[in-house]
């Protein structure tokens, strides 16, 4: 009997836990290397003084996305973890009151009516475009390693390219059907999840709006890091052996084939290994220099997906009348916006999100006591990020939160925690300090990505935010799936 097939996988953020699962359903041997103390990357989790918090993702987008990956292996999300919808999807404060997202669309279609007559009928006909990019985008196109054109060649993708819209901008294909700058702002808002300024992003990814006020938000019980443990709970079932707190410190080259992964415990042999690390960082840190396939020039000119500044909070007390997830778009968004993608620097009045888990979940803070996430999205590779500055911030937005709400925050914080670029950084080795990888730019789409496959090495491969797909949660777990195919497709 031929001895099995290894496979080395760097990192276990929610890419690397895929692509580790579909390799090991394929009957290889998985070893998942892993700097951090558990699974799950970005998306960790922070307990502190009976607060738990989700230091990454806290928005549950596409579950049909997780429910195929569950699918695959022959299970269901609800093996796993319980999921629960959010009515109000999210909560968008302005500068005079709010709104409310209801997730039944009717009720949906009637707030929209209330701020612009006849927008109800323009939100229905913008959802059939939506759905069709969602059908078409979502189940055919991603799940493409994007290797070359060829691969977009076949009929329905090439006869319905202007239905897909994308060479417009998302910013103009919105004007197209609402007038009211609310409702463009409120439609405008899931793309930022891309990385890019709703004018740089193809209409393409209306099927985001598909995804938020069709599909919905919703909260996995536990917290988003329910799902890393669901994911770890299966790639453990399936075989992966994970070794934490184990740094890779460099690979080495023998001709065009990575012989050695080499960390600071040990060294490892495999026939194949695949990166679920930052791109940039395994080009330039791990590799060799004759081994790297783009030049510090082709990185620099990388539009980068933001950072951001975020706060985890404990209050001792309740709030009157939380949502689980709130925008406060009470600022004009322009200069905010120019500050994070033109002009980096750090914002002047910045847009931010809060979100409220302990509206939904009990059990994330003690008894009588609030759980709060702020983030604020800032641009990449911003310096003087000091904790000076991050208070500064902090008192700025709480602020801005108590007059919105009526209440007081600050008189009831006791605890919090700071992360912003220098942490990126440190802790996922992010270059720039970015969040959510590369931004989803027309010529940073598809084959314009820095590819799952190495130009120079031909048994090293990568998954996560900087290939393809792109950014989020559920492009992550679909690039694990992509990476994982052309593996087993390339090593034979």
């Amino acid at each position: 009997m031929a001895a099995k097939k290894s496979v080395i996988v760097i990192g276990s953020g929610f890419a690397g836990l895929s692509a580790a699962s579909f390799m090991a359903k394929e009957g290889w041997q998985v070893t998942v290397l892993e700097k951090n103390s558990g699974p799950g990357g970005r998306a960790c989790q922070l307990k502190e003084n009976g607060f738990t918090f989700d230091m990454g993702p806290s928005f549950y987008w596409m579950p049909d996305v997780f429910e195929r990956y569950f699918n695959q292996f022959g299970k269901k999300v609800s093996d796993y973890y319980k999921l629960k919808r959010l009515d109000p999807s999210y909560r968008v404060y302005w500068e005079e009151g709010f709104t409310d997202m209801p997730a039944d669309f009717n009720a949906l279609k009637k707030v929209f009516e209330d701020i612009e007559p006849g927008s109800g009928v323009q939100l229905e006909k913008y959802m059939k475009e939506a759905a069709y990019k969602y059908e078409v985008g979502v189940n055919k196109l991603v799940y493409k390693p994007s290797r070359s054109l060829t691969e977009f060649m076949d009929w329905p993708t090439i006869s319905g390219v202007f239905r897909l819209d994308v060479f417009t901008s998302i910013k103009k294909h919105i004007q197209k059907y609402f007038k009211h700058p609310k409702l463009r702002q409120l439609m405008e808002f899931p793309v930022l999840f891309l990385g890019a300024l709703p004018e740089d992003t193809p209409a393409l990814y209306s099927l985001m709006n598909y995804a938020d006020l069709k599909g919905g938000t919703w909260y996995p019980e536990g917290g988003m890091y329910a799902i890393v443990e669901g994911m770890y709970k299966l790639a453990v079932e399936l075989g992966v052996e994970f070794r934490f707190n184990e740094a890779v410190t460099s690979i080495s080259v023998d001709g065009t084939a990575a012989r050695k992964i080499n960390t600071a415990k040990g060294q490892y042999t495999a026939d194949a290994v695949i990166s679920g690390a930052d791109y940039q960082f395994t080009e330039k840190k791990l590799l060799p220099p004759s081994a790297q396939s783009y030049s510090d020039a082709y990185w620099d000119k990388k539009v980068m997906a933001p950072s951001c500044l975020m706060y985890y909070v404990g209050l001792n007390k309740k709030l009157k009348n939380p949502v689980h997830h709130a925008l406060f778009f009470d600022v004009p968004f322009e200069q905010h916006g120019e500050e994070i993608y033109k002009n980096p620097q750090w914002p002047t009045e910045p847009l931010f999100y809060v979100s409220v888990s302990s509206v939904t979940d009990e059990a994330v803070a003690p008894a009588g006591h609030e759980n709060i996430v702020f983030l604020i999205p800032v641009a990449s590779g911003l310096e003087k990020d000091n904790e000076e500055l991050r208070e500064k911030y902090f008192q700025r937005i709480v602020k801005r939160m108590e007059e919105k709400t009526g209440e007081s925050i600050l008189d009831a914080v006791v605890y919090k925690k700071t992360f912003s670029v220098t942490d990126f950084v440190s802790d996922y080795n992010s270059f720039k300090g970015n969040a959510y990888g590369l931004a989803n730019t027309l010529l940073q789409t598809a084959i314009f990505r820095p590819s799952c496959e190495s130009k120079k090495v031909k048994n090293l491969f990568y998954t996560g935010q900087l290939t393809v797909p792109g950014p989020g949660v559920p492009p992550s777990l679909i690039s694990g799936e992509v990476v994982a195919k052309q593996v087993i497709r390339k090593i034979k």
